[in-house]
């Protein structure tokens, strides 16, 4: 398979060798110093793109290879009140976009475990929920999508709690998220449930990036000849 890297930081880097690795070929490597090489001509040489950028760059360049039928893996975060746009453009022009706030398979089962757990604890009002997430002092958002993406799921599992915020939670409604940047984590991410009785916690520690590397060359294969919009679920088969 032929692949654009679309944003080569140290993530970029980790996909690249995954991809080598797994057979494939990097046709178009584009970071901010050659961004004059996004061009129609050498993005159509690509079967797949993978977009890991920032989030003041990522929806313009996922609306860019749509626009020329290149189907679009996009692992940046910080856009995503915005991803009803991609989605349309991708549908225009009949190709497949898969957006993702974590690609690691295990983050993906991790996700799962998240949304049983709020399901069994929704009768359970005696226990408070917090989640807290640890990341490298370079991440450029906070709370990580990562972080949003399991909140979400437990407000959407118990009716006690009506919003996340990213700070100690003022109100019982508040679903709080406590953000710390340490280096070197690549990225850690608790769900703890607590009572004056006992504690539930379940924790994913990401050891470097090579998992959320090969999540992402995963979706590239299985986005291959597709059109519609997709997730990691859909990829592994969850």
């Amino acid at each position: 398979m032929k692949l654009a890297l679309i944003g080569y930081g140290k993530m970029g880097k980790a996909i690249h060798e995954v991809a080598k690795q797994r057979g494939h070929e990097a046709v178009l490597i584009i970071d901010a110093d050659n961004l004059h090489e996004l061009t129609h001509e050498n993005i159509k040489q690509a079967d797949v793109a993978i977009e890991f950028t920032s989030p003041h760059t990522a929806l313009a360049n996922v609306l860019f290879c749509l626009q020329h039928s290149v189907p679009v893996v996009c692992g940046s975060t910080g856009w995503l009140e915005k991803l009803d746009e991609a989605k349309q453009m991708a549908q225009q022009h009949h190709t497949g976009l898969i957006v993702a706030s974590n690609f690691s398979v295990g983050v993906n089962i991790f996700f799962e475990v998240n949304k049983r757990l709020a399901q069994l604890m929704q009768g359970h009002d005696n226990y408070d929920v917090t989640l807290r997430e640890i990341h490298h002092t370079a991440k450029k958002d906070a709370p990580s999508g990562t972080a949003i993406s399991l909140a979400e799921q437990v407000l959407e599992q118990l009716g006690r709690k009506e919003k996340w915020v990213n700070d100690v939670a003022a109100h019982p409604g508040d679903l709080a998220i406590i953000s710390e940047r340490i280096d070197p984590a690549p990225g850690t991410h608790h769900v703890k449930y607590s009572s004056a009785i006992d504690d539930i916690e379940i924790i994913h520690t990401a050891h470097n990036r090579t998992g959320f590397a090969l999540g992402a060359v995963l979706a590239a294969e299985f986005l291959k000849n597709k059109t519609g919009f997709f997730g990691m679920k859909e990829v592994l088969n969850l």
